[in-house]
């Protein structure tokens, strides 16, 4: 059984490699709970070349904007892990409690589906530091809130934050209106995944 390709809206001038991006997506109906139609990006990951090409768009887009990435678990740190290495720049994760040790800040927040928590380390970044908040997905943008909040603990500045995939109608985008936005694609329709 096939499904239909949710209607795509470039969200870059880069039309092309929004095109790739979405031909690599892989949507699987009904997962993790009914009714969702997850988009799985780990054949974009898979790929060093589109990978790279999506990493190198992120950098253009915040040339000397930022000094820290912060990735959020668990996808995002794939992207994220790319765009510190690339940039040169330090990683911080942005993790789910009870997986890193030290003094932490956490922030508690809602989505779809119940609620969840992200922690960093407390001396993670300096104060006042710049940092690019990466993930791979933007659906109802709660959990980049939270890593918003995350940072303005830590005492640092959000520089914006950067996606592969914008998922419109969860309303990510109007919560997150605030920040300086990147994403390579955005599904203005049928393309609901949790987070």
């Amino acid at each position: 059984m096939t499904f239909p390709r949710p209607f795509l809206v470039p969200a870059d001038p880069a039309e092309q490699l929004a095109r790739d991006v979405v031909a690599r997506l892989r949507p699987y109906p009904d997962f993790p709970e009914p009714g969702v139609l997850f988009q799985d990006l780990c054949p974009v990951f898979a790929d060093p070349a589109l990978l790279n090409r999506v990493v190198s768009a992120v950098l253009a887009r915040y040339s000397g904007a930022f000094d820290v990435v912060l990735g959020v678990e668990a996808r995002g740190f794939v992207l994220a892990t790319a765009i510190a290495q690339l940039s040169g720049r330090p990683l911080v994760l942005a993790r789910k409690p009870g997986k890193l040790p030290g003094r932490l800040h956490q922030v508690r927040y809602s989505l779809e589906y119940g609620d969840a928590a992200l922690q960093t380390q407390q001396d993670a970044f300096p104060r006042g530091a710049r940092v690019l908040l990466v993930d791979d997905v933007l659906a109802t943008g709660g959990t980049l809130e939270a890593a918003a909040k995350l940072v303005a603990l830590g005492g640092g500045l959000v520089a914006g934050y950067a996606v592969v995939v914008t998922i419109a109608p969860l309303g990510g985008p109007a919560r997150l209106s605030a920040l300086p936005a990147f994403s390579v694609l955005t599904l203005s329709g049928g393309g609901e995944t949790p987070g």
